[in-house]
């Protein structure tokens, strides 16, 4: 993984997921996100297209690039999708709060964001990244 290039991503930010439809052609998702070295988090609901894209094939890619357009990367690799959220307790919720504890901070009522998680059936989708590329001047 080029470190310069892995920079562009921050820990959070907002990217495009860019995922696979049956037919081969890709599906494109803005989302909010959050990035550790090698690993890309999203929070989503398991009955949008994404999803059913990855859970036919996990391969998939995220864009990100700086607010002029000058440099962009792109992360390649595998997604795992976490169950969906079920219980204000398990572990999809505890997942889901640390995601959003570290892209937005503090959430004024937790225990009505749990319930919302749950209500909501969220996941968690996790990209393991295997290759970046771009281009940085």
């Amino acid at each position: 993984m080029t470190a310069r290039l892995w920079e562009l991503f921050g820990e959070r930010g907002r990217g495009v997921l860019v995922t696979l439809r049956r037919d081969g052609r890709p599906q494109l998702s803005n989302l909010d996100y959050l990035a550790e070295p090698g690993l890309i988090r999203c929070s989503t609901v398991g009955d949008r297209a994404k999803v059913r894209n990855l859970r036919r094939d996990p391969r998939a890619s995220f864009h990100v690039s700086t607010a002029d357009g000058g440099a962009y990367a792109v992360a390649e690799g595998r997604v795992t999708i976490t169950p969906p959220a079920a219980a204000t307790d398990d572990a999809t919720v505890e997942e889901l709060v640390e995601v959003y504890r570290r892209i937005r901070g503090e959430h004024p009522d937790w225990a009505d964001y749990r319930a919302a998680m749950v209500a909501d059936g969220r996941l968690v989708l996790r990209l393991t990244v295997e290759r970046v590329y771009g281009w940085r001047p």
